[in-house]
């Protein structure tokens, strides 16, 4: 239960559903009730699958690029805690890859399940290193199963966050969703600086061992 909650919390600082309100708001501005809550299902789903692949097909992508799960860490590190910073400075959508650019397209396209909410404003580089990271340490039939519930229960806190993203803005304010982001930011920050840390002390530990 404890790798649960801690693959879940992990992964929902990274993710940050509430940091992505404001952004969900303006795109979905407009809607209907209907179409808010099949945008919201679709972006949760999208999610989903994209983290499954991204956990059980990272190890074989990794092996392909002869990439070590040390410099997976430090690269994730630094996207986790840049994407931190981004919260903290409230300039999500830049860091995320989202300009005007990409709203107007997403507009006129009516599908932004996929693009740009599930992906890049949701599941990134960030999420999918660290998912990639979770499966190289925890590969035993029952952790996968654990895992695999966690990456399911954040992808339904996607669903009740979006759904009801127009209610929390209005009884929450804008100020209040900001605040909330950048306390997450914090964590995310921290999230990321520990990954590297414990990259970089595997690394002066293997290098010890083989001296």
């Amino acid at each position: 239960m404890d790798l649960f909650f801690y693959i879940f919390a992990a992964l929902f600082s990274v993710l940050n559903p509430i940091g992505a309100i404001p952004v969900f708001v303006g795109l979905t501005n407009g809607y209907t009730r209907q179409e808010l809550t099949k945008t919201s299902k679709w972006t949760a789903i999208n999610v989903f699958i994209i983290m499954i692949v991204a956990y059980f097909i990272g190890e074989y992508v990794l092996r392909f690029f002869g990439i070590s799960l040390e410099a997976l860490r430090i690269a994730g590190g630094m996207i986790i805690a840049n994407s931190g910073f981004g919260l903290l400075s409230g300039k999500v959508k830049k860091r995320k890859g989202i300009n005007k650019k990409v709203e107007d397209e997403a507009q006129q396209k009516h599908a932004i399940a996929l693009t740009p909410l599930a992906m890049p404003l949701l599941a990134g580089p960030g999420s999918i290193s660290l998912l990639i990271a979770f499966y190289q340490e925890h590969n035993n039939w029952m952790a996968i199963s654990i895992s695999v519930g966690a990456i399911l229960a954040v992808a339904l806190s996607i669903f009740l966050v979006l759904n009801s993203a127009h209610y929390l803005v209005k009884y929450l304010g804008e100020a209040g969703i900001v605040a909330i982001s950048r306390i997450v930011g914090f964590f995310v920050i921290a999230i990321g600086v520990q990954y590297i840390v414990n990259a970089i002390l595997k690394i002066v530990e293997n290098s010890h061992l083989v001296g």
